[in-house]
């Protein structure tokens, strides 16, 4: 018993910390969640591994992984990969605190798990599309039949590759407009 809690707490620990320092961090480069991605981890899997041993119906274990993922997602200021992110530290710690396979099937989900983030978040599958607020003051390009010198502008003063624009806001008494630029991240990594 004792030796198969330090097990499926190493996999944990391997499992978060391949999801946050070779997966999110280098996407994102935000520190500040470490330690709030970690604990609450760490948290859901010495809950889950605790009542776990105790009788306890699924549904029940689900519903306190529901009240801790909303305590979070709750939260203002957080964007949606973040709460994203969140949910799979909660999810990981949950699955290797319950699964009841062997270490290796363990092993192998968390794997999964860990696969499937990386191939989406790399550039591997889809192209990553990211996009910028512009106050932009040359109010007469906005119009339609100068789209695509609009689009040249923005390329030339942003040094981004802007691929399409939406006008969120014009106004007319300071000649400017407010631009959504899509474009794709160019990765050097």
């Amino acid at each position: 018993m004792i030796e198969d809690f330090f097990i499926r707490l190493a996999v944990d620990f391997v499992s978060v910390f391949i999801l946050l320092r070779l997966i999110y961090y280098p996407n994102y480069k935000k520190i500040e969640f470490f330690f709030t991605f970690f604990i609450f981890n760490l948290t859901i899997f010495l809950i889950t591994i605790l009542l776990n041993t105790v009788e306890m119906s699924i549904g029940a274990a689900f519903g306190l992984f529901a009240v801790f993922s909303m305590l979070r997602y709750r939260t203002e200021g957080i964007s949606m990969k973040d709460m994203t992110y969140l949910f799979l530290f909660i999810a990981i710690g949950m699955i290797t605190a319950i699964m009841k396979g062997s270490w290796e099937e363990l092993l192998m989900l968390n794997s999964l798990i860990l696969a499937f983030t990386y191939a989406l978040e790399s550039n591997f599958l889809l192209k990553k599309e990211l996009s910028k607020v512009i106050q932009y003051e040359n109010i007469e390009m906005i119009k339609p039949e100068h789209h695509q010198a609009l689009i040249d502008d923005l390329r030339k003063r942003t040094g981004l590759n802007v691929q399409r624009i939406s006008i969120d806001e014009i106004d007319f008494l300071k000649d400017k407009a407010v631009i959504q630029v899509y474009y794709y991240e160019n990765r050097k990594d």
